[in-house]
């Protein structure tokens, strides 16, 4: 529930904040926080808010040291955002609050030999069954960040640039297996429960996940 009234919050704060102000600017995206768009209005002189939304899905292989995983990550972000200019040029220094949607579905392979591998036991693909998981984030995070560009500034097409860090605390990993044959699903309760242990080790430093983006913007 909490999710949705931030959701709710941010697309009230940008229809308001396009009410209040006609020079509004609209960006298009594209960055680690994948294929997006951000509308931008003056507040002061030298202060911008901006709002935005960010989404890819990415697959790619990893593993820990005893199990080969297909992953898939789902890049999910609403952000809210202030952007000050010290100077009053285009360097700005950027701060906020994002819903985080980020996560990442694991999917357990089987070795060449068609087995699994858990804290040092071995099982049969088919004793064993699906293995499966999901790597999650804290569903709000604080933004900082510095970055190029003031899109509101002058009408017309513009150019800017992000760098920053989105502060998205410890990952929470959750293994499971599923279709497992009951003579061996006891055992294999422990062994996935460590295999997931090692899981959350591998991901432990995703805490601070890099922002880096850059924006084509149009003034109107």
């Amino acid at each position: 529930m909490k999710q949705h009234h931030l959701i709710a919050a941010l697309l009230t704060g940008m229809f308001c904040a396009s009410q209040a102000q006609a020079e509004m600017a609209i960006a298009a995206d594209l960055g680690t926080t994948g294929i997006g768009a951000h509308l931008s209005v003056p507040l002061q002189s030298n202060l911008n808010a901006r709002f935005g939304v960010g989404f890819l899905n990415y697959s790619y292989d990893s593993s820990t040291d005893d199990v080969d995983y297909k992953l898939k990550l789902k890049l999910r972000t609403f952000d809210a955002l202030l952007d000050y200019f010290p100077m009053d040029g285009a360097f700005r220094v950027s701060a906020g609050v994002v819903y985080n949607g980020n996560k990442i579905d694991a999917k357990g392979k089987p070795n060449k030999s068609g087995s699994y591998t858990l804290n040092g036991h071995t099982y049969t693909a088919a004793s064993a069954g699906q293995l499966d998981g999901t790597i999650d984030f804290r569903k709000v995070a604080p933004y900082i960040g510095i970055g190029w560009g003031n899109s509101v500034k002058e009408a017309g097409w513009g150019i800017s640039s992000d760098i920053g860090v989105l502060l998205q605390g410890s990952p929470k990993t959750s293994l499971r297996n599923t279709g497992c044959d009951p003579l061996v699903c006891a055992a294999l309760k422990t062994d996935v429960a460590a295999e997931n242990d090692k899981l959350a080790d591998k991901v432990k430093d995703f805490k601070a996940y890099p922002v880096l983006r850059i924006s084509a913007s149009y003034r109107f």
